[in-house]
């Protein structure tokens, strides 16, 4: 009942909380007077003489006008600090000289009893006046913590005290205890909380129904992050931290900015700190040009470049609505940073090469990062023509075009599954990177070279978002198989080191950066369900929250990745930056092939692009047949049995021979539409 009226008081409009304060400051007031004169006097004729409470009543009110004027009533009682008592001691300090004041103006007869019966009363209102609201604050937020989560948080240093202020006024989450590695302040109390070693949090989870682990331990490494998640794991608590030290100093975010525990928290390793030399040597003061800007890799390659400060920034890719969300988020990050960098948004497909030599001409491009492709495995092989006409001959236009218009450095972004790929994306990406090393073979001013890298967490084809969806969703998750494993590494490191990698090498070196260890996609799925405070489904804990399923490997999904292809491997001068010799063919011989493929894709003859793909040096070896939809689809027309004879409708009757008013059967219109098809993309198109 108390605490309902209590939030009751609390929840009233701000001009009647303020009267009811008046009101009760005044109640205080007398009965700090009353008392006062209750201790100084024995005789009651003493305590009730009318002089002095007639000096009382006149300093009541101006010692409320006191209150107000010091702003003491646009105080939050629940948020009250020692600024407030500060106030009241003012207020107080000048209500008591007032009093004595009016006394000595209305002719008391004892100086020494006001002065005496002042002072008492001056420390009685301030215990009334500054206790009550204390205990009104103190009532208020235990009232209130019963609705809030019991949290513990991990890392009583500066960021533990700082996150510990700001959840005391919070609704969400009450803060129990600390817990630290430091032996040294074991025992010890933080902002009134006590600091416990790790292993006592079972019991700490016990003893307060604890539900909720904050993590507050921005400047840790991620190694160490790493370590304390996975002894946490097995608590089957919700974990959550608060952002880590480079977000903070760049403003990116607040320190009580609480948010889940990340992949990167769970499998992210320490950076290693980026060249400034390499960082600026194709960027600073130049005319930079990135494909596929509003991609995973290209967003942040973008975000990379602008704080290097190109002369200017041309962000290119076919999707409008990626290229309009980067460009709005590259200007945003460049007025934070004060850049006067111009910013360039190209609607164009790598595929148009007469549109890419304009652009490249008209600009003046410099540096050209080619991150523009399809990337998503099973798309691409279910769309191969298209994954083709892509990321082989839209890399080989754009090449062509940077040849043509001087460009000084071609950065193509490759990937791990171009290394004896088993499915078409992979075999498109390492074609891709044949092209380049032919051409640098052909003494054009234009340097190119490749880097070549795994998976990056929270790209658009990850796992991870995946996993969360699912696991807010209530599962199952979805795993291929239980033994798929895959390198992992950040967005920004990856970015970072493909512009480092960019700046070596003398033309055609194929570069590798170190992924660190392969992690199993299950262990992934199963810890971040653990540290969700869910339970897995197994046969040992039936009643659990998620399940995991095994779909199957699918079409060109290869258990292990591999970033080499030889072990021809070379260290560079970044210790996370290999290169590769690769074998690959000289110009002519690859040009003459591409044109064969060029031919096979214009007329969708998939059987020859496979053979095609078989053919070229690239160690292409499929686990499986050919997996596009519309050649599937071609497969069931060809395989369902057609009627022998269409029925005409009568008004399309006509007086002519025989050969000429027997229809076409579907099986042949549709064959017929597709070779008409396949010949109108290969005359509008050119190689």
């Amino acid at each position: 009942m108390m605490h309902k009226l209590i939030h009751h008081i609390f929840r009233l409009p701000r001009i009647y909380k303020r009267l009811i304060q008046v009101l009760v400051d005044s109640a205080c007031l007398t009965l700090s007077f009353l008392f006062a004169m209750l201790i100084k006097y024995e005789h009651l004729s003493s305590v009730l003489d009318k002089n002095a409470w007639l000096a009382f009543f006149i300093t009541l009110p101006i010692g409320i006008y006191y209150f107000v004027r010091l702003g003491f009533y646009r105080a939050v009682i629940r948020y009250i600090n020692q600024r407030a008592l500060k106030t009241i001691l003012q207020g107080l300090a000048a209500t008591t000289v007032t009093l004595i004041a009016v006394s000595f103006m209305l002719g008391s007869p004892s100086p020494i009893s006001v002065i005496s019966v002042s002072l008492v009363f001056f420390l009685l209102a301030f215990v009334s006046v500054g206790g009550l609201r204390y205990l009104l604050r103190a009532a208020y937020r235990r009232a209130s913590i019963k609705s809030r989560i019991p949290v513990v948080i991990y890392g009583a240093g500066a960021a533990g005290a700082h996150l510990v202020n700001s959840l005391k006024h919070s609704d969400q989450h009450a803060p129990v205890a600390f817990v630290d590695d430091w032996r040294g302040m074991h025992g010890t109390q933080v902002e009134g909380l006590e600091v416990h070693a790790p292993e006592q949090i079972g019991e700490l989870i016990n003893d307060y129904g604890v539900e909720q682990i904050l993590l507050a331990i921005p400047s840790a490494t991620r190694a160490r992050r790493r370590a304390i998640l996975k002894a946490l794991e097995p608590l089957m608590i919700p974990v959550q931290t608060v952002p880590g030290t480079a977000d903070i100093v760049t403003g990116r975010a607040r320190i009580n900015d609480i948010r889940n525990v990340t992949v990167e928290d769970l499998l992210g390793r320490d950076p290693v700190p980026p060249q400034p030399l390499l960082m600026q040597a194709n960027i600073l003061g130049k005319v930079v040009m990135v494909t596929g800007a509003g991609g995973s890799i290209g967003s942040e390659l973008s975000r990379q470049i602008l704080l290097q400060e190109p002369r200017q920034l041309l962000l290119l890719d076919v999707c409008e609505y990626a290229l309009y969300r980067i460009e709005q988020e590259i200007k945003a990050l460049a007025e934070h940073h004060h850049l006067d960098i111009p910013i360039k948004a190209l609607l164009v497909s790598v595929q148009n090469r007469p549109r890419l030599t304009l652009l490249m001409r008209s600009f003046g491009v410099q540096t050209l990062y080619h991150a523009a492709a399809y990337k998503h495995v099973p798309m691409v092989e279910h769309n191969m023509v298209e994954g083709i006409r892509n990321n082989v001959f839209g890399t080989l236009k754009t090449a062509q075009a940077a040849i043509e218009c001087g460009v000084e450095t071609f950065v193509l972004i490759s990937t791990d599954k171009a290394v004896r790929p088993t499915n078409v994306m992979g075999t498109t990406k390492r074609l891709a990177e044949l092209i380049c090393q032919a051409l640098s073979g052909e003494k054009a001013k234009t340097r190119f070279c490749m880097v070549r890298f795994g998976n990056v967490l929270g790209s658009s084809g990850s796992v991870v978002p995946l996993f969360r969806r699912q696991i807010r969703d209530g599962g199952p998750i979805t795993v291929t198989h239980p033994n798929i494993t895959r390198y992992f590494m950040t967005i920004p490191e990856a970015a970072q080191l493909v512009i480092q990698a960019g700046a070596m090498g003398d033309g055609g070196n194929v570069f590798v950066l170190d992924m660190g260890e392969p992690i199993k996609i299950v262990d992934l799925a199963k810890q971040m369900v653990r540290l969700s405070g869910l339970e897995l489904i197994t046969e040992d804990n039936p009643e659990g929250d998620i399940a995991i399923h095994y779909s199957g490997l699918r079409p060109g999904e290869k258990l292990y990745e591999e970033l080499l292809i030889g072990s021809d491997t070379t260290s560079t001068a970044h210790p996370r930056i290999m290169t590769a010799r690769d074998t690959h063919w000289k110009w002519p011989r690859l040009e003459a092939y591409l044109r064969r493929l060029h031919n096979a894709v214009a007329k969708a003859q998939y059987e020859i692009i496979r053979e095609l793909l078989l053919e070229a040096p690239i160690a292409y070896h499929p686990n499986h047949a050919i997996s596009d939809l519309l050649w599937l689809q071609k497969r069931i027309d060809t395989a369902t049995p057609q009627p022998l004879e269409t029925p005409v409708i009568e008004e399309e009757k006509h007086p002519v021979n025989e050969s000429i008013a027997t229809p076409l059967c579907p099986l042949k219109l549709r064959s017929a539409q597709l070779n008409l098809a396949a010949a109108a993309m290969a005359k509008d198109s050119h190689f």
